[in-house]
């Protein structure tokens, strides 16, 4: 099934209606007088954040400004895998793999394309995520995904071309790496997981701002993290919860998404994908997956990469990033802009991107 047709997205009238009913009858979680957001969400901020999706969000704005870029849908290794495919006016330039993560959507880099229009655009759903729909089988980790990807871009015809992530996405960029290096020009994320690991010797020379980073990090574990080790954990579990309330989805990306920068219209676009295509269950298990998988990568990798860090965001340690990625040739560092780059600083993220791949 190589088959790749054409996609339009187009939810039912009925299913816009039902997701207003079900948040006008929501049942409220009580909270600690004067607790604020000390345990989690404010019941205060979440309720007005529903009021706004029932009563004022309109899903069809999202919906046109999806349909007004070229869509497409095909079957790769079992499962689906919708996409983004925006080609630039020049029939030579660079194929560019744009790779968003969780709780993010095809969403993310809707605010840079027009920023973008020196590449070729392919700006997939993770299989299993929004659009692509709900994968089938077990064994969906990272790896997985990247090679569904690399498949993609052969099937688009495309056989040199650079991969950028965020989120997840910046796991699943350099697996592309790994299992593509042939066809592979580059890779460019926003964060670089390395930490860490154990040895006292590599805490040795670590600078002031190191420790820094070090203590956004421990923030964000501490304070931040558990919906990670549930998904990890017992991710159908919460999936119940998602798939039946739309406040539950709400909350649940709230956490990860409600940094001010992000407006409340791309929030609830997110949220609205993952609702109207009940995809909360399937993309959730992305990290049970990862964490199970049985051929973790453990080799440095050795292909051209760059990173962009912007400061509302995780904070990546170069003397980790570099024990991880041999080839790391790219660094940038942003004063402003958050976790979704692609929409809060989009012009930054774009010029970041050019400036990498004119490297290449």
């Amino acid at each position: 099934m190589t088959e790749i047709r054409e996609f339009h997205i187009a939810i039912d009238e009925a299913d816009v209606d039902e997701l207003r009913l079900r948040l006008g009858r929501t049942r409220w979680t009580d909270q600690v007088p004067g607790a604020g957001a000390r345990y989690g969400d404010d019941v205060a901020d979440v309720r007005e954040l529903a009021r706004y999706w029932a009563e004022e969000f309109d899903w069809r704005v999202v919906e046109r400004r999806l349909n007004s870029f070229p869509q497409f849908i095909t079957e790769i290794d079992g499962t689906g895998v919708h996409f983004l495919h925006v080609r630039s006016a020049n029939p030579d330039a660079l194929p560019l793999l744009l790779i968003h993560g969780w709780p993010g959507s095809i969403m993310e880099f809707v605010d840079v394309i027009e920023h973008l229009r020196d590449f070729h655009l392919v700006i997939p759903s993770i299989p299993g995520f929004g659009f692509s729909g709900h994968t089938t089988e077990t064994g969906w980790h990272s790896g997985r995904i990247a090679r569904a990807f690399a498949e993609l871009m052969a099937r688009l015809g495309y056989e040199r071309y650079g991969v950028h992530g965020n989120d997840a996405g910046s796991i699943i960029a350099p697996e592309v790496g790994r299992v593509d290096p042939e066809h592979l020009v580059g890779v460019h994320v926003t964060q670089i997981f390395s930490f860490p690991s154990g040895d006292p010797a590599e805490m040795e020379g670590l600078t002031e701002d190191d420790y820094r980073r070090l203590g956004v990090l421990q923030d964000y574990w501490e304070t931040k993290s558990g919906y990670a080790k549930l998904q990890q954990a017992r991710p159908q579990n919460v999936a119940f919860a998602l798939a039946d309330s739309p406040v539950g989805q709400l909350a649940w990306t709230m956490q990860l998404m409600g940094e001010p920068a992000v407006s409340k219209d791309f929030l609830l676009a997110n949220v609205s994908i993952y609702w109207f295509t009940a995809t909360a269950g399937s993309s959730a298990r992305l990290y049970y997956e990862d964490a199970h998988r049985e051929d973790p990568p453990s080799e440095p990798t050795t292909f051209p990469m760059g990173v962009a860090i912007f400061a509302d965001d995780f904070q990546t340690i170069r003397r980790f990033a570099e024990r991880d990625h041999h080839n790391l040739v790219h660094w940038s560092e942003f004063a402003t802009g958050g976790h979704y780059s692609g929409h809060d600083a989009p012009e930054l993220l774009a010029g970041d991107l050019k400036a990498f791949f004119d490297k290449m």
